[in-house]
């Protein structure tokens, strides 16, 4: 009786988070063992196997290393790196590379819906000279935006011909299925390089006035990874860029209240570690 009463007197065990509660996710340090595997979308998935792009590189640092978010697919790091043995080629400065994904991927706490399966990376559009910084020096940076305050087109102060070359040199990659920025970037670039077959991979997207998300398509092999659809055919300058100045476009209806989607089936496993 007495062990009884010692058993009832005890806490009843924290209940286990749920595969899609972010925290679960955000809460593991390090990848899952195994070759690399996608399951899912970037919007709903995650990643074993995942590699981490190293802190300092030739061309590129990375910052904000305490978010433990530098992981990804290992064809999203050999990418990163291409892109800036391009823009060292060009005469383009070091690139600052922000968030990748978590270390088996799967949605965050804050800061992004997509980024889930290791193909997605924010590149800042920082044209300025960059000494190396220590990892510490770079938790906090500042990053103007290129784009006015009503959002009509760039900052003629802060715009360079450079910023253009960034973008077309990450949207020419093999493997890149679109480039996100904001969408008074694309119009500038629209004004520009209209007609251009890469600026049909850049597309836009709210936010993204002082980085731009680079995101690949599915790697070959990888038979559970879910591609969105392709962009829409053409350039992408005609009358759809007007709509992002709407109010519909400007103040979004906030998500349907409900629970998170769940995540494939596959991903409990990615998530322990099996």
């Amino acid at each position: 009786m007495a062990l009884l009463g010692l058993a009832a007197s005890l806490p009843a065990p924290a209940a286990a988070r749920p595969p899609e509660a972010p925290a679960s996710w955000a809460g593991v340090t390090s990848p899952s063992p195994g070759p690399a595997r996608i399951i899912g979308g970037t919007g709903l998935g995650c990643l074993g196997g995942a590699v981490a792009l190293p802190a300092d590189g030739p061309g590129w640092q990375a910052v904000r290393l305490s978010r433990n978010r530098h992981w990804g697919h290992p064809a999203l790091v050999a990418t990163l790196q291409d892109l800036t043995r391009a823009t060292r080629a060009a005469g383009l400065p070091v690139l600052w590379i922000g968030d990748l994904g978590q270390p088996r991927g799967g949605p965050m706490p804050y800061g992004h819906a997509s980024h889930q399966v290791g193909l997605d990376a924010d590149i800042w559009l920082d044209l300025t000279p960059k000494p190396p910084l220590p990892p510490a020096a770079r938790e906090e940076i500042a990053v103007p935006s290129l784009v006015l305050p009503d959002e009509t087109g760039v900052d003629p102060r802060i715009w360079r011909p450079g910023h253009a070359r960034l973008i077309r040199l990450a949207a020419e990659l093999p493997g890149v299925d679109r480039v996100l920025v904001n969408h008074a970037i694309k119009r500038e670039l629209c004004r520009t390089e209209a007609g251009a077959p890469w600026l049909r991979r850049v597309r836009p997207w709210r936010g993204h006035d002082s980085h731009m998300h680079v995101r690949l398509r599915c790697p070959p092999g990888e038979a559970e990874c879910r591609d969105q659809p392709p962009p829409p055919a053409g350039d992408g300058c005609d009358a759809t860029l007007a709509w992002w100045l709407t109010p519909e476009a400007r103040q979004p209806a906030p998500r349907p209240p409900g629970p998170r989607p769940a995540l494939p089936a596959a991903c409990g496993a990615i998530l322990q570690g099996r």
